[in-house]
């Protein structure tokens, strides 16, 4: 697996995960995936459908929320509700590097009324900048 990163206590990022990763996630309190890419992005890289049944198989709840090309409303919404029912687990969030699972907490956070500030911060400690989508902060 990808080295994990965390953005807070309920939220992880990663790059591209695998079917066969599911019981480290487990181990570390994930409860939820959430998979930011795209099926076919680049050749080799597993289907939503393969990480979706491993993770079933595991016991964790999957959603697919692919960004391609900017993140648009329904995405947010989308975040926004994978965050308000993660529960007392952790959500995994994952893409090719992180970014864009990054960027997606980010707005559905401030969307939840955190702090920019706080978002930013947290963002910055786990190795990201939030500049491409400074004007949805």
């Amino acid at each position: 697996m990808n080295a994990l990163r965390s953005l807070d206590d309920k939220v992880l990022v990663s790059g591209q995960i695998r079917p066969e990763d599911m019981e480290e996630a487990r181990r570390h309190g994930v409860t939820m995936i959430v998979n930011n890419r795209p099926d076919d992005e680049e050749p080799g890289q597993p289907t939503s459908a393969e990480v979706e049944a491993a993770a079933e198989a595991a016991g964790i709840d999957y959603r697919h929320i692919p960004i391609a090309r900017g993140m648009g409303p329904a995405q947010v919404e989308e975040m926004v509700s994978a965050l308000s029912e993660v529960g007392d687990g952790k959500m995994l969030a994952f893409c090719r590097s992180g970014m864009r699972s990054t960027l997606a907490w980010a707005v559905a956070c401030r969307e939840q009324g955190v702090p920019r500030e706080e978002v930013e911060r947290r963002a910055g400690a786990a190795g990201f900048s939030l500049a491409a989508v400074d004007h949805l902060l």
